[in-house]
């Protein structure tokens, strides 16, 4: 395999397009967010790069508080639009024909309600890092559609068509390839008929 050496680059991809609510609930807000991620187990939490100069960036750090809605293949055009309007000029809500609910933990938080799982996120530390500032934040809930539970109470995320983004383009999500720690599980054995 032949490569080439390109200068350092935020090339990490895919990655989860969210649209992160936010604003209180008198006057909610969305943006998607492309820099997201996991940082911690316990206490759950995880982060949102945001730059200083977007309209969202002053209601989180004033609010202190934010959700993560992970978006569907039904909502792709609502993440391409939360991306490029400003909730300075628009109310992207009213826009889009979404709408936007009380958090369960986080009352005068905004959820989204057509999103299947929302992370209502209380932040702990935000660190200014140059072009955009890491907001660290804790899970104070995840609000979870019952439609993406089994019989058995089992979280069926494939059921909600989430989607990534990828240099560019927002892709539905394809084929199970295995499951957490299946190229190291001990095969069951195969019992013969006598």
């Amino acid at each position: 395999m032949s490569k080439q050496s390109w200068r350092g680059s935020t090339l990490l991809n895919p990655e989860p397009p969210v649209l992160v609510s936010c604003g209180g609930l008198e006057k909610p807000n969305l943006i998607t967010i492309g820099w997201t991620g996991t940082i911690c187990t316990q206490p759950s939490m995880v982060s949102i790069s945001v730059r200083p100069e977007r309209y969202s960036h002053h209601l989180i750090q004033e609010s202190g508080q934010f959700a993560i809605n992970l978006p569907t293949e039904a909502l792709v055009r609502s993440v391409d639009w939360c991306g490029v309007k400003s909730g300075r000029d628009v109310d992207k809500f009213v826009a889009c024909g979404l709408h936007s609910a009380p958090g369960s933990v986080l009352t005068d938080c905004p959820i989204l309600e057509e999103s299947p799982v929302n992370l209502e996120c209380k932040v702990t530390q935000v660190i200014p890092l140059g072009s955009h500032d890491l907001f660290l934040a804790e899970v104070a809930a995840c609000d979870v559609d019952e439609s993406l539970l089994d019989e058995n109470g089992k979280l069926c995320l494939e059921k909600a068509k989430l989607i990534v983004y990828s240099h560019g383009d927002y892709l539905a999500l394809g084929k199970k390839l295995g499951t957490f720690g299946y190229s190291v599980r001990k095969k069951k054995p195969v019992r013969r008929k006598k």
